[in-house]
């Protein structure tokens, strides 16, 4: 049974997963998308959306539970400045899941994972 169980395990002890979605939402945050497992974009989505959050809410306290998740400076920067002010407008829904076919090596099922503002993205590859 599945009672109160409300996330996936991804089959990792805590802190690898915790590291896992750390790296990988620094990741989304940085490039703007990120391609990765089903499995693994159904995982960070949440996370992310929680820090934009954090980020939006833009005092010190969010701040520094953004920097506890993430533990890099300078995107704990980059989400409170540039992502921040592109998402101020949306209420939620920051990112998307786009599933994009299976992967050649294992057949795993494969997804891309973006920020939804295109002022995001466009800054994000600049």
């Amino acid at each position: 049974m599945r009672h109160r169980k409300h996330s996936n395990s991804l089959g990792l002890v805590t802190a690898h997963r915790r590291a896992l979605l750390a790296n990988m939402a620094a990741s989304l945050l940085t490039h703007g998308r990120i391609e990765t497992t089903e499995a693994k974009a159904r995982a960070v989505r949440p996370y992310v959306e929680k820090l934009i959050t954090l980020g939006k809410r833009g005092d010190l306290h969010a701040r520094r539970q953004a920097l506890a998740k993430l533990r890099h400076r300078p995107i704990v920067d980059r989400l409170f400045g540039d992502v921040a002010t592109a998402c101020s407008d949306r209420v939620g829904g920051y990112t998307r899941m786009i599933k994009t076919g299976y992967r050649a090596g294992d057949a795993a099922p494969m997804a891309i994972v973006e920020l939804v503002d295109p002022i995001v993205a466009a800054t994000t590859e600049a």
